[in-house]
């Protein structure tokens, strides 16, 4: 999973509470040579976990303090963790983990120790990307000839298609929906999946194929582009610049977060 990775830094940019879209500072918070990627917040806002690899060749996952801007290493080990992410249930640190014989499912690690959980969401195999629905249930991106959409429910065991051709990301929006992207050779469109009809509806679309995009409370469909974060407005049916980080040297947005409070906003910058 490690092969021809991009060099990629992360950035921390402070935000305006009270000016929305004006970003008061911004810092690369990696600055090294190498892979920096995947990152997420902590639920309390204190942390931002990432993917490193360094010199060893391995991936584990970091944690940098938002305060200090001090950075741990979280995992050593002799397999791989990407996409680290606090869940929103129990006290667990959910990675995609990738075993020496290249098996990749999902697992939980305990925030406490950092070490497996027993779970069975490790139970499926070639997970790309993933996102957890609630604690039952885990939506993931498989690494099948073409790529697919899936979902897995843990106390069933149920095992479901959804859909060929996904973007990398897909996201909760509410407790009965989620949003996914389906791209082509030249755009992306963004469906809004209704659970309980087990259906989805065209909710935009886009002339891009860069495959990040968040759903935020506040400011709902998110997508980056070059060194911008694009919001989409409903109700004009256009994309409009929400935060422009260029003048910060910022030139490649590829993934992006936001804090709870939304006081911080964490880009990748592909150099």
């Amino acid at each position: 999973m490690n092969a021809q990775l991009p060099e990629t830094d992360l950035w921390l940019a402070e935000l305006d509470t009270k000016l929305p879209g004006k970003v008061r500072t911004a810092i690369n918070i990696t600055n090294r040579p190498g892979y920096d990627n995947q990152p997420s917040f902590s639920n309390n806002g204190k942390l931002i976990y990432f993917t490193s690899i360094r010199e060893d060749k391995q991936a584990d996952v970091y944690a940098c303090s938002v305060g200090s801007k001090k950075i741990t290493q979280i995992t050593k080990t002799k397999e791989s963790e990407y996409s680290p992410n606090e869940t929103e249930f129990g006290n667990y640190l959910s990675v995609l983990h990738v075993t020496m014989d290249s098996i990749q499912t999902v697992k939980l690690l305990d925030l406490k120790t950092f070490t497996v959980t027993n779970s069975n969401f490790s139970s499926f195999d070639s997970a790309g990307y993933y996102h957890f629905l609630n604690a039952d249930t885990v939506l993931y991106y498989k690494l099948t000839q073409p790529h697919s959409l899936r979902y897995f429910v843990n106390s069933t065991s149920a095992d479901g298609f959804l859909g060929e051709h996904p973007c990398r990301t897909f996201k909760t929006v509410s407790r009965h929906s989620f949003m996914f992207g389906v791209k082509d050779s030249s755009s992306t469109r963004y469906f809004l999946y209704d659970v309980r009809l087990q259906k989805a509806n065209l909710y935009a679309s886009i002339n891009s194929v860069n495959e990040d995009m968040i759903w935020h409370p506040d400011h709902g469909l998110l997508v980056s582009h070059q060194a911008t974060i694009l919001k989409y407005d409903v109700a004009q049916q256009k994309w409009n610049v929400l935060y422009d980080l260029s003048s910060f040297g910022i030139k490649k947005i590829t993934r992006f977060c936001f804090d709870k409070k939304n006081k911080y906003l964490v880009v990748v910058n592909n150099l």
